[in-house]
């Protein structure tokens, strides 16, 4: 019997010139190619997955702070699973091995669910469909309450995007956000929602498309301008002009973005990572902040989706 990868199990999917390759732990989006070039940073299928590099989310997209937060009366402490700034990070799927319950040469359903734990005692099954076409690949996330009392939830996704050759510093980003969350320095506790172009528009403000730089952001946005559709859309390019874009709707309304800038030179900055968020950072204490920070409550029986697209650009 053959050895199943450090990532999974492999489902391989191919529509016209597009090809991606998603593994069953995390429910991970490995691997996207348009025509051979890469619009995602990839990892080997027997690597343990570096940096949450194209992980599932859930039930809480980035940070709680101190792992701590208060639900229907009752005190939590989650694992913390972020230590060197002692906070629980990314939800608790992105370490299970989720089961394929549909798949087709274009497609494929993975499904996994939260058992009731310490912290988060309640059962959510979480369902994703990957699925490529002609306008690039699409991710769906749904998620529905099993338990008898309301639940606590929040979805997104961790690519880092590549828009070509050479590291972030080369690319150009439009970004539409006119809103960007505050952080401290050290442990990326939310502070103050502000203005993009209110104190450091050269790190922020990429409404207008320009090229990224040497600035550094680990830093959540919202205000995000919208098509007649509402959808939102971030493009990242190379000087040629061909790239990447991801896309959404309103069932969204935060994006974390990240340059990747890690203290080994060798792997830092090798993408963009995008993250659209159904809710803001630490959204578990909402009660806490003046902004609107999304959480999702989910009654008993009761389910959310939410969903993003990646395409190329050129």
């Amino acid at each position: 019997m053959a050895r199943t990868p450090s990532s999974g199990i492999q489902h391989a999917l191919r529509a016209g010139d597009y090809e991606a390759v998603i593994a069953s732990v995390g429910a991970t989006l490995r691997s996207l190619t348009y025509i051979g070039r890469d619009l995602v940073v990839p990892f080997d299928a027997d690597e343990v997955r570096p940096s949450y590099r194209g992980a599932t989310l859930a039930p809480w997209p980035n940070r709680v702070v101190d792992g701590r937060y208060t639900f229907g009366g009752a005190e939590h402490q989650l694992a913390l699973t972020e230590p060197a700034r002692s906070h629980a990070l990314h939800g608790l799927v992105a370490w299970l091995d989720f089961e394929a319950i549909d798949k087709g040469p274009d497609h494929v359903t993975l499904a996994a669910v939260v058992q009731p734990q310490t912290a988060y005692p309640w059962r959510v099954i979480v369902t994703t469909t990957f699925s490529l076409g002609p306008d690039g690949l699409t991710q769906t996330v749904t998620a529905r309450n099993d338990s008898s009392e309301p639940a606590p939830w929040g979805t997104g996704p961790h690519p880092y995007l590549v828009a070509g050759e050479g590291p972030v510093d080369e690319w150009t980003l439009e970004l539409p956000a006119a809103e960007v969350l505050a952080v401290t320095p050290d442990r990326l506790i939310p502070t103050d929602l502000v203005a993009v172009d209110a104190d450091e528009p050269e790190r922020f403000d990429f409404r207008s498309a320009r090229r990224i730089g040497a600035v550094e952001i680990d830093h959540a946005y919202t205000g995000l301008a919208r098509d007649e559709h509402g959808i939102a859309t971030v493009r990242v390019t190379d000087d040629s002009g061909a790239g990447v874009e991801m896309a959404w709707d309103d069932a969204c309304p935060w994006v974390q973005v990240h340059t990747a800038d890690k203290p080994d030179a060798a792997l830092s900055r090798l993408g963009l990572a995008v993250e659209p968020m159904t809710c803001a950072p630490d959204a578990f204490n909402a009660p806490n902040y003046a902004y609107d920070a999304g959480l999702i409550v989910l009654e008993p029986g009761a389910a959310a989706e939410a969903s993003w697209r990646i395409a190329a650009i050129g």
